[in-house]
């Protein structure tokens, strides 16, 4: 009897802990926030200790139709590419072809930030680590929808404005990704996406993660992207964001994802295969920008935070946890692991509503065994008590029965900024129009507001899910004459004050 009580012991503490782990209760949450939330649809994979344990598909691809998606359906990662850029530096620095602490201009000779002095010191991790001293998405209304390449953004980096000094601060970058992305193409003498293809999706099996949306009707079982019109999501097109790749580009599914986060919580290993240095790996997960954590907070489940290489990195209920969420138009996506338990979890929605930070927290939770807590619901809470009332702040100031102080034709012309290059207005009868010189769907007609304020009414609003609303002034000189533009585009992601222009033709 002995013999076999000690057995039976032995094997409780062999079986595995997520064999505890009830999934048809995290299913029914999942399903029970979808709907909560009203998300569209999202797909959720699980891996532990080497293996997907879970992955299903919620809700539906496309608002108005049936098809539902599943663990292969693809969706836009975005911003969790990042990793990706960051772990194939990290594989050329094993390759002896790179150092970390190579200067960005060895690389790349016309690279330049603000000062001649960064921009002569920046080193392939200030630009991985968010630390180059530009604010954060500085910039991203220069690539936004553009029809610039990659190299033609970067050379307009120098007259983006500096936010804090040299490694003194957190400014998130997505056109110092672009940089890492052209220094890699520049080493190998292959693009971003080529590199990508062959040193990790091949490798990994990722067979249906794609970096242009031209595959995407070959691959087929794809979500569709959403933005949200009358706090109802709307099905939007695709946007092509295979030029700004390194920063954002990945299209995946979470089985895809699943392979992704095995390989790394196997240290940079695949099927006894080492693609990452344990070197390599160590550096990619270290905290190279630090944040202030609130240590006065009476609850407290993180005690550190930073920013590694191309991934946030963060203490969880006393555990490691490394992650990244994404944003693209349309669609939102989170990736975490808990290394320490060797653990993942990959969230992809097709909805611009923040369901996944709050799902992530409550999974990892069950693994852990943690006190109940029910995420979603708080999260939910206090996403409708956050009111944005810029719109309406703008709307309630606006001063009635005003006229333009000039007539309409002084108000065209070609204005320049060169953080981005022209903006022309053009005075067509009683109308206003005005187009960006790289980024067409941005065009707009400007209808009079206030003095010589004039609302933007943009001719292509369905693809454009970040802003609804803005506003241009034209700014006079004491001669009365139109000297330069102002932008007001209440959002939270793209900075149309760096717009701003002076006029360069009457």
């Amino acid at each position: 009897m002995k013999k076999i009580i000690t057995s039976f012991i032995l094997l409780l503490l062999i079986i595995p802990a997520f064999t505890q782990v009830d999934f048809k209760k995290l299913d029914a949450y999942y399903t029970k926030a979808l709907k909560d939330w009203d998300v569209p649809g999202m797909s959720i994979a699980i891996v532990k200790d080497g293996k997907i344990v879970f992955s299903k598909g919620y809700g539906v691809r496309e608002a108005g139709k049936t098809e539902s998606p599943d663990e292969h359906t693809l969706y836009a990662i975005a911003s969790n590419s990042k990793a990706f850029t960051a772990t194939m530096i990290g594989q050329l620095v094993d390759e002896g072809t790179l150092s970390w602490n190579d200067k960005v201009q060895t690389h790349l000779p016309y690279f330049q930030v603000y000062d001649p002095w960064v921009s002569a010191e920046a080193n392939l991790r200030d630009i991985l680590s968010h630390r180059i001293g530009l604010g954060t998405f500085s910039g991203d209304i220069v690539w936004y929808r553009s029809t610039l390449s990659a190299e033609q953004i970067l050379h307009r980096v120098k007259y983006l404005p500096r936010d804090f000094d040299f490694r003194s601060g957190y400014g998130y970058s997505n056109v110092m990704y672009l940089a890492a992305g052209e220094v890699i193409k520049k080493i190998t003498g292959r693009s971003w996406g080529e590199n990508l293809q062959s040193r990790i999706l091949n490798p990994l099996g990722m067979s249906r993660s794609i970096y242009t949306i031209r595959d995407l009707s070959k691959k087929g079982n794809y979500a569709s992207p959403h933005r949200i019109v009358d706090g109802k999501h709307v099905p939007m097109a695709w946007e092509e964001w295979e030029t700004i790749g390194a920063m954002g580009g990945i299209i995946s599914s979470v089985h895809d994802m699943s392979q992704w986060m095995i390989f790394n919580l196997n240290n940079g290993i695949w099927k006894n295969d080492t693609l990452l240095s344990p070197s390599s790996r160590n550096m990619i997960w270290a905290v190279h920008n630090p944040f202030v954590v609130d240590h006065t907070r009476a609850e407290r489940v993180t005690h550190f935070s930073g920013y590694a290489l191309g991934w946030s990195v963060s203490d969880y209920r006393g555990k490691m946890r490394v992650g990244h969420t994404g944003g693209y138009s349309g669609m939102l996506s989170a990736v975490t692991m808990i290394p320490d338990e060797n653990l993942g979890v990959v969230i992809l929605t097709n909805g611009m509503k923040g369901i996944f930070t709050p799902l992530v927290n409550y999974t990892i939770d069950q693994f852990l065994k943690a006190p109940e807590k029910d995420w979603s619901s708080l999260a939910l809470k206090r996403s409708r008590e956050i009111k944005d009332t810029r719109i309406e702040d703008r709307k309630k100031a606006r001063v009635a029965g005003t006229k333009p102080t000039l007539p309409l034709a002084s108000y065209a012309g070609v204005y320049e900024t060169p953080a981005y290059g022209k903006i022309t207005v053009t005075s067509e009868g009683a109308v206003l129009r005005i187009k960006f010189e790289h980024t067409p769907d941005l065009e707009a007609t400007l209808e009079h507001w206030q003095q010589d304020m004039f609302e933007i009414k943009w001719s292509h609003p369905e693809v454009l899910p970040w802003f609804t609303f803005g506003l241009v002034q034209f700014q006079l000189d004491t001669k009365a004459t139109v000297e330069s533009i102002h932008f007001d585009v209440p959002n939270d992601d793209f900075w149309f004050e760096e717009l701003d222009a002076k006029k360069t033709t009457r």
